[in-house]
């Protein structure tokens, strides 16, 4: 007994780095897993192709505030929404490797490096609130839950070098700060990760509004001792987001844009920051009088955003129903969970659920102790991303992670109680259901032992063609071409034409590209004619396609006579010249007339 007190003991005092050596673990294993794809330089997303490529382009003299892609929809080009932040590590990799390993080799460590670094963040923050919230010594549930959080390991593994990985570790880090014993640090804490967030994107925009509320409702219920953090989170949040505005904003998010930090956002932070700053000084008022003035605050800050910022209380992206109906209702992870199977739905869920359950539970055990307000935060969380994933499968990961501290909660008080249980055998299976059950992985692992239909030959062909299109080999007979020429291709291949090729491409999956979007999609849906007009008009010099692809099972299902359809059931055109590529290629090449 005495001997385990100890180990308890020096795994309680030790933690950080128990946590840490977990993390180097966990990242040398991502990296044996998926060496071959870093070999092969397999940036699977969209927006992790584009992120190299703007590397690239900073790194070869393109200023710091321009974020302007120009080989996309050349020769104008269009401005990313983005910011230089998550350029950062990934700059910073690349010249420390390459006077070692060359270019080619240190873009391959710095891409396969630098998404482990958010998440070392996540499992310090995940640990750091777990000891806050649950016991100190369970801080191990949250490595344990993160590696079965599928959606939130999938952000931060090599290779997925895009902005989603650092926020959903910039939110970890909010809840760490806003659930911190310490408040005045914990008000610090949230309020720099919030403005970073911001920095780097809108995408967590309903999480960070949500941090800024329970931030007022803790003055409401609490009054004085509350309104110092309160002020420190009001400073921070105004002045952390001045700077970052300053420091990272592009020139083209200098102008009042609904999508990224902008004056638009900045005078939100600034002017709640300041009203935060002024009410906290009230905090000696009954709570119906804070809650008043907390009120008050809130309607004052909003009016004002609508009086002077009308074209931004829709959806950030602002498209048009055009570009809606076209392109943005196809995207998947734009969908609504409950449409998804069940092999796909159950794991997604399964770990929301849980935290809801352990938050509520949580909330009830401890409705008298000094946690329940910190309790009452994560629940509000937990359940707004519950709520969007209801709307859209893409908040997955955020609802996955913010449901991890709660769901940790259920299962230390579940299995504190199935100690219980009369024979050590008895209550490690007792355990280890418990952790399959709130975890998901038991049930993932039955859905995958279900029998399923072969599938169709036809999705059979459009997954072979998503996985062999990007590839570098594929596309290295495209690279060879010279000069370097625009081509018209699919919306989904042009980042991946950037990131491997010096061509050009006319479209990216990206709302401010949305014009050129729209061009692409009339062209393969439209007749022949029109096509090449718009080709024409775009500059193309090239068409290349990859038959059954994703995209253009969209084009063949919604116009059966388009360009599209014909050009795949062989249909040859005047203005159209075959140029030959290798016989196993996936490609279909043309010179345009």
């Amino acid at each position: 007994m005495a001997r385990s007190r100890r180990w308890l003991g020096a795994a309680e005092q030790h933690w950080l780095r128990m946590v840490l050596l977990v993390w180097l673990a966990l990242a040398v294993w991502l990296l044996w897993d998926r060496y071959r794809l870093i070999l092969g330089f397999a940036l699977g997303d969209t927006d992790d192709n584009l992120r190299i490529t703007q590397v690239r382009d900073w790194l070869q003299g393109q200023a710091w505030f321009d974020l302007r892609q120009h080989r996309l929809s050349p020769p104008a080009g269009f401005d990313i929404h983005w910011s230089r932040l998550v350029d950062l590590p990934i700059a910073g990799l690349i010249l420390l490797f390459r006077p070692f390993v060359g270019g080619v080799d240190a873009e391959r460590w710095a891409v396969a490096l630098a998404p482990l670094l958010p998440l070392g963040l996540i499992l310090v923050s995940l640990s750091l609130t777990i000891r806050r919230v649950v016991a100190p010594l369970a801080f191990w549930l949250a490595p344990a839950l993160l590696i079965t959080s599928g959606y939130v390991l999938g952000m931060v593994q090599p290779l997925r070098i895009d902005h989603h990985g650092w926020q959903l570790a910039l939110l970890a880090t909010m809840v760490a700060g806003l659930v911190d014993p310490a408040r005045n640090r914990g008000a610090v804490v949230a309020a720099a990760a919030t403005v970073l967030s911001l920095v780097i994107g809108l995408e967590m925009l309903p999480y960070l509004a949500i941090g800024t509320g329970i931030m007022g409702l803790r003055w409401v219920a609490l009054g004085e001792p509350a309104a110092d953090p309160l002020r420190r989170y009001a400073a921070t949040l105004a002045a952390g987001s001045a700077v970052g505005f300053l420091l990272f904003a592009s020139q083209a998010n200098r102008a009042p844009v609904c999508d990224a930090l902008s004056p638009v956002w900045l005078s939100a932070t600034i002017g709640g920051g300041a009203l935060f700053w002024l009410i906290s000084h009230f905090g000696r008022l009954g709570w119906p009088g804070r809650l008043a003035l907390a009120g008050a605050a809130a309607l004052l800050l909003a009016g004002g955003f609508a009086l002077a910022w009308p074209d931004c209380l829709g959806r950030p992206e602002g498209v048009s129903p055009e570009l809606e109906r076209l392109w943005l209702s196809n995207v998947r992870e734009a969908r609504p969970a409950w449409r998804l199977k069940p092999d796909l739905l159950y794991p997604m869920i399964l770990l929301p659920v849980a935290g809801l359950i352990g938050a509520g539970l949580a909330i009830w055990r401890g409705r008298r102790s000094a946690l329940v307000l910190d309790w009452i935060a994560i629940f509000l969380l937990v359940a707004t991303a519950a709520g969007l994933l209801a709307w859209q499968t893409r908040a997955a990961p955020a609802a996955q992670l913010l449901a991890i501290p709660a769901a940790a909660a259920l299962a230390w008080t579940v299995g504190r109680a199935l100690l219980a249980l009369p024979t050590l055998a008895m209550r490690a299976v007792a355990l280890f259901v418990l952790f399959m059950i709130v975890s998901g992985v038991g049930l993932s692992g039955v859905l995958k032992l279900v029998p399923k239909d072969p599938p169709h030959p036809r999705t059979a062909a459009v997954n072979l063609a998503n996985n062999r299109c990007p590839t570098l080999s594929a596309l290295r007979p495209i690279a060879r071409i010279r000069p370097p020429q625009t081509i018209f291709t699919f919306v989904d291949l042009g980042p991946r034409l950037l990131a491997t090729t010096r061509h050009r491409a006319i479209a990216g999956p990206y709302h401010r590209n949305g014009d050129a979007i729209v061009a692409v999609h009339h062209a393969f849906d439209g007749t022949p004619d029109r096509a090449r007009q718009i080709m024409k008009s775009r500059g193309a010099t090239l068409l290349m396609v990859c038959p059954n692809m994703s995209e253009s099972t969209i084009y063949r299902a919604r116009s059966p006579k388009g360009f599209y359809a014909q050009l795949a059931s062989g249909t040859r055109f005047g203005w159209l010249d075959p140029l030959p590529l290798p016989p196993n290629s996936p490609y279909r090449l043309w010179r345009i007339r």
